[in-house]
């Protein structure tokens, strides 16, 4: 899984926060697999894998969103999951496994990565994690249903609205440095499409968009403006996150 660093000033803004799945684990299970991990900084738009191309790694996103867009023959592209401090970019994992989707970092900062047959030996060797592991695949099927029926009813901006939240929530950040060239081409419109969006909430003084930078400014205000996939999305996400949790907490009461 090729990928490229960067320097500090390379990146959009967001501080680094915990990935919420690691911190779900029980402490000795978490501590064990922070010894095989490695921080790796992430700029925007780097390509982490193509589709077809083995994963050689999994990522664990803390204030980095990376994103799987499905690339189509005329050179467009839509994205249909981001993976942030709430996910696992890398699963479903199979031993020398590829996935029909490209990976690329949509909002720049850190992920911790492991060699993918490192961790799949231990997902292997603990059933907690195993467990953690499937509740997050069954999520993001549904979260690709979602983005089907998304992609193809909800308007741009209210496409744009629900990017724009769900990033918010995978990093922690309330601005993002992007172009909408890029931005139109995660959400599968064209750059004059993404400009409408963006002026237009920015009209109704839900965010600010500056110099390549989109700043929210009204969270509850932008939760109107987006389209129900939003809460689908953040349910779906919470939930993996609930569930690991109240089996840390059963572990350690028994």
């Amino acid at each position: 899984m090729a990928a490229s660093g960067a320097s500090s000033d390379e990146f959009g803004g967001a501080e680094t926060v915990p990935n919420r799945l690691l911190r779900a684990l029980p402490d000795a299970r978490r501590e064990h697999l922070a010894a095989l991990l490695s921080p790796v900084e992430l700029r925007l738009r780097t390509v982490i894998f193509e589709p077809g191309q083995i994963i050689d790694s999994v990522d664990f996103p803390r204030g980095c969103v990376e994103s799987l867009v499905t690339p189509l023959a005329d050179g467009r592209t839509v994205e249909v999951a981001a993976v942030g401090n709430d996910g696992i970019l890398g699963v479903p994992l199979v031993p020398g496994g590829s996935l029909a989707v490209r990976a690329v970092c949509s909002v720049p900062g850190v992920v911790d990565r492991m060699d993918a047959r490192t961790f799949g030996h231990e997902i292997e060797a603990d059933v907690h994690l195993r467990e953690l592991v499937d509740d997050y695949e069954q999520a993001m099927i549904n979260r690709l249903a979602v983005a089907v029926a998304c992609n193809r009813l909800h308007s741009t901006e209210e496409r744009t609205a629900r990017w724009l939240l769900t990033s918010h929530d995978q990093t922690g950040a309330m601005s993002f440095v992007t172009t909408l060239e890029f931005l139109g081409s995660l959400l599968g419109c064209s750059e004059t499409s993404i400009r409408r969006s963006v002026q237009s909430l920015q009209k109704a003084g839900l965010i600010r968009h500056h110099r390549g930078r989109i700043t929210i400014l009204d969270p509850p205000g932008l939760r109107m403006a987006a389209c129900e996939c939003y809460a689908l999305i953040k349910r779906e996400a919470d939930g993996v996150v609930q569930k690991a949790l109240v089996r840390t907490l059963l572990l350690t009461e028994s």
